[in-house]
């Protein structure tokens, strides 16, 4: 046997699923190329920054263990939050962020509070994604119009119509525009395309067609200006690090912290149920993103999360180790490494239409229909969720919905039934069942101060999971008034204080 075909084999027999992961690793290398550029840019940063997340996601969180087929990356769900926190606090303020972002998902996964995440509503994680959607489109469709955007993102909103306006008649405008709308028809037809067309994927042919367009016919559009990888990078300096005293400042590092892990979590629930393998550990998979974004931090670049749209391209390219998401790092570092150039020709109307795609899949119309037949108050969370988040801001929105999805499940829980048996003649027996809480006393007290004043009641109180102190007093309250008008004393089954 010939050496060559030794060291074949030996390498076969150590990484048997080599092929499949390395055929994978370029499927995802070739989504995950213009979707770094495009956050980053839409982020207010340069675009090698998003190259530089990506290349962190595969070298150094692709090497951890948690979730093997998911990959990660900067993730347009970040963008809005990344934004505010540049134009607020400053680009070398954005690696403290990050680093401070991922010391704390260690920390929360060493003390394995990972699967603490999982028992976030769905609806306030469903709302978190709805916001940040429409916030994205309502953003990039300004540099689709080449337009300056607003900062927040009612503004950006309410400003959409006059800035179409003033697109009337700008060749400028309408060329960008153009170009933008081109990129999401691709996007929306390529899965028609036929299928060995479809190998390559929908947005490195949306954004490269646009590429082609735009230089073929000279079209008036902006590129990504470029500025190489080294000079790109920037570590925070020390000075930075003060403005952790800010209150702000920490406020923006406990959002990153709470939506970078939610999304990154339950996106592996959802890649879980793509394939058969290893299911994921969310513990160990938290302090996998808590590596990559110290990292991060530390080079000055994005957060990271996973990326749902990454890792499911992972998945169906046929991806059997976490062999593939660490090539995939590679092949990004070596294009940002020879071929920096290259992203000088982007046309940013292009990854404008690829965030537009992607915000607008963020956006759960279908499930807010279902939602509203089913479970109206889910519905309602969802949507007060995502309008906080257009309102106010993103941190405050989750709050917001947070604190809604906690009132109604206590709102449910304290579920009280009252039950009263009355023959016309002789005590009247009632029965309380259920929880008796604060928040249902008002139902209690009208139901008891409707019985039978002149005659005896006995109250059952052996149905009460739950008995809580202002119960316990309003009922104990109750039983004296009653008492006192009727001709025999209240008698209770069980003891109220």
């Amino acid at each position: 046997m010939s050496a060559p075909t030794s060291d074949r084999a030996t390498l076969i027999s150590r990484l048997p699923h080599l092929e499949q992961d390395f055929a994978a690793s370029l499927v995802v290398f070739l989504v995950a190329l213009p979707l770094c550029v495009g956050v980053a840019v839409a982020s207010g940063v340069p675009a090698e920054l998003g190259l530089v997340t990506g290349i962190v996601g595969g070298l150094v969180t692709g090497l951890m263990r948690g979730s093997s087929l998911q990959v990660s990356g900067p993730a347009a769900g970040l963008t809005v939050l990344v934004l505010e926190a540049v134009e607020e606090f400053g680009l070398p303020a954005l690696g403290v962020i990050v680093l401070a972002t991922g010391l704390l998902q260690m920390g929360m996964g060493l003390l394995r509070l990972g699967r603490c995440f999982r028992a976030i509503s769905v609806s306030v994680v469903e709302g978190m994604l709805a916001g940040i959607g429409l916030v994205l489109i309502a953003g990039q469709l300004y540099p689709a119009l080449a337009a300056e955007a607003p900062t927040s993102g009612l503004r950006k909103i309410a400003g959409l119509p006059g800035a179409f306006l003033d697109a009337l008649g700008d060749g400028r405008a309408t060329a960008s525009l153009a170009v933008c709308a081109g990129t999401i028809a691709v996007l929306l037809l390529w899965k028609h395309a036929p299928a060995r067309v479809r190998t390559l994927p929908g947005p490195l042919a949306a954004v490269g067609l646009a590429t082609v367009a735009a230089s073929a016919l000279d079209l008036p559009v902006s590129t990504v200006e470029v500025r190489g990888l080294l000079g790109s990078v920037q570590p925070p300096p020390i000075s930075a690090f003060g403005e952790l005293a800010s209150v702000g400042l920490l406020g923006t590092v406990i959002a990153f912290t709470l939506i970078a892990s939610a999304e990154s979590l339950f996106s592996a629930a959802a890649v879980d149920r793509l394939h058969p393998g290893p299911r994921t550990e969310y513990d160990r998979e938290l302090v996998a993103q808590g590596a990559g974004n110290t990292v991060c931090g530390l080079l000055g670049a994005l957060p990271m999360t996973a990326v749902i749209v990454r890792s499911a391209a992972n998945v169906q390219a046929g991806a059997r180790t976490k062999t593939s998401r660490v090539l995939h790092g590679v092949w990004l570092l070596l294009f940002a490494a020879l071929l920096p150039g290259a992203l000088a020709h982007l046309p940013i109307p292009a990854l404008a239409g690829i965030l537009i795609h992607s915000g607008a899949k963020l956006v759960p119309v279908r499930a807010l229909a279902v939602l509203w037949r089913e479970h109206r108050g889910e519905a309602l969370i969802l949507a007060v969720t995502a309008v906080s988040i257009v309102a106010v801001s993103m941190f405050e929105g989750v709050l917001i919905g947070l604190g809604l999805a906690v009132a109604k499940a206590a709102w449910q829980a304290s579920y009280i039934r009252l039950e009263v048996v009355d023959k016309g003649a002789g005590p009247v027996d009632a029965r309380l069942s259920g929880n008796a809480t604060f928040l249902r006393l008002p139902k209690i007290l009208d139901g008891l101060e409707s019985l039978p004043r002149d005659r005896p009641v006995r109250l059952d109180l052996s149905g009460l999971h739950h008995l809580d102190h202002a119960c316990r007093t309003a009922l104990a309250s109750w039983a004296e008034r009653h008492s006192a008008v009727g001709t025999e004393p209240v008698k209770l089954s069980a003891p109220v204080g």
